[in-house]
């Protein structure tokens, strides 16, 4: 009865949650394994972390890759002021998004301030789940449970011996699925590549690869159709992430399934790729889509058109989405936040294990987050 109890008190506020404010810190966290695409090479995490504070005392918590330092800077500067529009509202993620875009619409949503939304959206989410002690997935009606993981750690642009073993050694922190970055200086680098991890790893193991936007459509469908015999998973991002014609060629012309999404900007984004037919999957970024709330809208549109959907970064939020998306495919698992989090998320035989706590599953190590700051 005295559970019961203590339940009935923490779900009261639950309903009456103000925003107070919001705090957010810059940091530079070390990768484990630095990354190479045909972007450019990472060997750091700029990450902003994201603290809502309530009225009622209840926190939520969120974190933002920012690409470059430059990035972090700016996204603080956006969650500035976004935190003064939204002072003394309700905790209602909905709602807080609909009053956000409009206030965003002159200026333009595209880019930094749909990200600095979307951090905001998740800690909102983080502080329901928070207040009703349930995790996200349960909040959202549904359950928590392992979900399909690839690691999408390193396995950059290097030679072949390299990417080779270095596949194999990223199968053993318990995963079946691995991803290559593409894009080398010719079609036979690639495949090279390709050969060496596929020769390596076990006949059973998934290798998807990821051109990173690398490629002109005639490219594209050159590099495709020598990949379509090297018995890869899928084909991601090979040209420009918003030529959905281009991409549409490809889907059609190509045996190996084509993926794209994670540079999708809300669901009007995702919604013209999907009449374009420009995919056979699709993968969203918690950040760009428009955090949980545009998450769940881009869930209901990859099920409507019948097409798998994957996560993008963000794996221990995205694990919890994933287990109510009702399409969903796999998890890109990354441990870019991994050094600055309390509980990182796990992995076991394949499998990305959520967070069955309150809310969406992040705890801050305080004592790493000092040590990377970033100012």
């Amino acid at each position: 009865m005295a559970t019961a109890e203590r339940r009935g008190s923490a779900l009261a506020p639950a309903a009456k949650l103000t925003i107070r404010g919001v705090r957010t810190r810059a940091l530079r966290v070390p990768m484990r394994r630095p990354l190479g695409t045909s972007g450019g090479t990472i060997t750091t995490a700029p990450l902003v972390l994201v603290d809502l504070e309530t009225e009622e005392g209840v926190p939520g918590r969120a974190y933002l890759f920012a690409y470059s330092e430059l990035g972090a800077r700016t996204l603080r500067q956006f969650l500035a002021g976004i935190a003064d529009m939204v002072r003394g509202d309700a905790v209602a993620p909905a709602a807080i998004a609909k009053k956000l875009y409009g206030r965003f619409t002159l200026m333009g949503r595209e880019g930094l301030p749909t990200i600095a939304m979307s951090g905001l959206d998740v800690a909102l989410w983080d502080a329901l789940g928070r207040a009703t002690e349930l995790p996200l997935a349960r909040l959202l009606g549904g359950e928590v449970h392992p979900v399909p993981a690839y690691n999408s750690n390193a396995l950059g642009l290097d030679p072949p011996e390299k990417v080779a073993e270095e596949a194999l050694e990223l199968l053993s922190e318990g995963f079946h699925a691995v991803k290559l970055r593409l894009g080398r200086k010719t079609l036979w680098d690639d495949v090279l590549a390709v050969r060496a991890v596929r020769a390596r790893i076990p006949a059973e193991a998934l290798l998807m690869t990821d051109f990173n936007q690398a490629l002109t459509v005639a490219e594209a469908v050159a590099r495709g159709r020598a990949l379509d015999r090297e018995r890869v998973y899928w084909i991601e991002e090979p040209v420009r992430h918003d030529d959905y014609a281009g991409a549409a060629r490809l889907a059609r012309e190509l045996e190996t399934p084509i993926q794209i999404g994670e540079n999708f900007l809300g669901t009007h984004a995702m919604s013209a790729a999907i009449e374009a037919r420009a995919a056979d999957y699709l993968m969203p970024d918690l950040a760009r889509i428009g955090g949980v709330t545009g998450w769940l809208r881009a869930a209901a549109l990859a099920d409507a058109a019948g097409l798998e959907m994957s996560s993008h970064l963000y794996p221990e939020v995205s694990a919890q989405l994933l287990a109510v998306t009702p399409s969903a495919h796999f998890l890109e698992f990354v441990d870019w936040a991994s050094p600055i989090l309390a509980r990182p998320l796990e992995i076991a035989d394949g499998q990305a294990l959520p967070d069955d706590a309150p809310g969406v599953g992040l705890e801050w190590n305080e004592e790493a987050v000092a040590r990377f700051a970033l100012e």
